[in-house]
C-alpha cells in the first residue's frame, strides 16, 4: 500500500463523512479508514503529512486531541486528486 493511496482513503472517508471547513473530526477516526496494521505506520503519518503540505486538510487542537478537516478553498482541487492520479 503507497502513499497516495492512503491519502486517497482519508480524502474520500472524509467527503462522503462531508467533514468540509467549520465540521472536524479526530484525527484518530480518520485512521480507522485503515487497516490496523497500517495505524500507527511512518508511512501513515506520511500521508497525513502530505495532505497537511498540500493544504487538502487543516488541523487544530481541539479537547487535547488534534482535529482535521477538509479545505473548503480546495474543494475542487480534492475531488480532481482523489479521481486521478
Amino acid at each position: 500500500m503507497d502513499k497516495i493511496f492512503i491519502m486517497k482513503r482519508f480524502l474520500r472517508k472524509l467527503i462522503n463523512l462531508d467533514i468540509w471547513g467549520g465540521r472536524h473530526t479526530e484525527l484518530t477516526n480518520l485512521r480507522k479508514a485503515l487497516p490496523k496494521h497500517l495505524r500507527g505506520e511512518k508511512i501513515t503519518e506520511e500521508a497525513i503529512k502530505g495532505l497537511v503540505d498540500m493544504e487538502f486538510i487543516t488541523t487544530k487542537q481541539s479537547t487535547g486531541e488534534v482535529h482535521i478537516s477538509l479545505n473548503s478553498k480546495k474543494q475542487q482541487e480534492i475531488y480532481d486528486f482523489v479521481k486521478h492520479q
